[in-house]
């Protein structure tokens, strides 16, 4: 297929609910080129418009500068103007123009030292993926493909534009994007592409920052067979080098400990499938590796309620019945407490599975208006009722208001005064 080979798709169909979105973005492109400038839909976009998969993530790629741009666009954000990118906002909707560029060197695995302007052809060359390097003009209807793009789709493989030894130095991350859209799309990595991988893996750190390390797993999540990127993360030698922990696991090792993800529950964090990479750790060793992922702090909540759940949840029967209601209470009104069911359910055979997530809807249930109560914070015993009683604010109050809740919930006592003559007669009143 010749470089410079145009094909195009009359009709204009886009495909998926992003329609008003490609409606701005088309409108902007259109101004552009009345204005005298190339432009088209870029990269990832044109990919899935060909694929006909659902896409409203636009980008556009145009031969005016930042100035241009800002001179006919009313409102912009100047987010990358030394590397040619200024977002537009249009009608609701964010766009992310860049310049038509050729980079001229690389010093830190990331940024290139500087940039000059370049045809469409020259910019689509420091692009990472033919299947990425492609432009779409949405006023024509045409496809621009300088780099063989379309035939590597047809073929469905991932390669990288030109040499691949340079296209990951100038980007390591570009190593890990090739295994997401590898999983993906179920589609293999081609040969030299994937010995460049090889090669250049343990590079991957320190040239990349976590931050953007942690985005790539949560992209690679948000697909299908995230247990299988894992596994060629691990081929590759990247996991490894991320996770250095896992350097002397084996890939059979690595396999069996991510097969569950596929039945974890859709949308389920990415930090709860990446933990099944480090069975048995402990709380701290857990709250470790969200420090070096530098998760937020929800995350990390997360993590911790999960790594108690998991130890409440897989007790014994025997000693799971010596557990009070008021315990399993204050589980089930936690906000993830139910997703939290779903993974540690999905750990199970089928069979097994369903009668776990029934026997705890049952149990929940009969424990409804407690934990209602306990979510939205409004016990029967308050504190204004205790100090009508005469006991004073401190520490004896706090550990009164736990018993009542506690008898309330243990007990099925929802009348207040009865619970406060129980109360009177503990040696907690006294």
């Amino acid at each position: 297929m010749h470089t410079d080979e145009i094909f195009t798709f009359l009709g204009g169909v886009v495909y998926g609910s992003g329609m008003d979105s490609c409606q701005v973005a088309t409108s902007i492109v259109k101004k552009l080129q009345d204005a005298g400038f190339i432009a088209y839909f870029a990269g990832g976009w044109v990919r899935d418009f060909i694929l006909k998969k659902p896409s409203d993530d636009i980008d556009i790629a145009s031969s005016a500068s930042v100035e241009e741009v800002q001179r006919l666009f009313p409102k912009t954000i100047p987010v990358g103007v030394a590397f040619g990118i200024v977002i537009i906002v249009e009608e609701g909707h964010q766009f992310e123009v860049a310049t038509f560029r050729k980079d001229r060197g690389y010093i830190d695995g990331r940024r290139p030292i500087g940039i000059d302007p370049a045809s469409p052809e020259e910019d689509a060359q420091r692009r990472d993926f033919t299947i990425n390097g492609m432009f779409y003009d949405p006023v024509q209807d045409k496809i621009f493909d300088f780099v063989d793009g379309m035939k590597d789709l047809k073929k469905g493989i991932i390669r990288a534009i030109g040499d691949p030894q340079a296209r990951f130095s100038e980007d390591r991350l570009r190593m890990m994007r090739a295994v997401r859209y590898s999983t993906r799309f179920n589609f293999p990595i081609e040969s030299d592409t994937l010995q460049a991988i090889l090669r250049q893996a343990e590079t991957l750190l320190p040239s990349v920052a976590m931050e953007r390390i942690w985005q790539e797993f949560k992209k690679m999540s948000q697909f299908a067979h995230f247990d299988t990127g894992l596994v060629t993360l691990h081929q590759l030698k990247l996991l490894p080098t991320i996770f250095p922990q896992l350097k002397e696991v084996s890939i059979e090792e690595i396999q069996k400990r991510v097969s569950v993800i596929e039945h974890f529950p859709k949308g389920c964090p990415t930090i709860a499938e990446l933990l099944e990479l480090f069975p048995d750790s402990s709380l701290q060793s857990l709250l470790d590796l969200c420090d070096y992922l530098k998760l937020s702090k929800a995350e990390k909540e997360f993590v911790e309620f999960y790594y108690h759940a998991q130890h409440l949840l897989n007790l014994p029967d025997k000693w799971k019945e010596k557990l009070e209601p008021v315990e399993w209470a204050h589980f089930y009104a936690h906000p993830h407490s139910l997703l939290i069911l779903e993974i540690i359910g999905a750990h199970f055979p089928a069979s097994d599975k369903e009668k776990f997530l029934n026997d705890h809807t049952l149990h929940r249930q009969l424990l409804q208006q407690a934990i209602l109560r306990i979510q939205t914070q409004s016990p029967i015993v308050r504190a204004e009722h205790l100090i009508a009683e005469g006991i004073t604010p401190g520490k004896k109050m706090g550990q009164l208001l736990q018993e009542a809740e506690r008898i309330s919930i243990n007990q099925s006592i929802e009348d207040r005064q009865a619970l406060i003559e129980l109360l009177k007669k503990s040696s907690l009143w006294n």
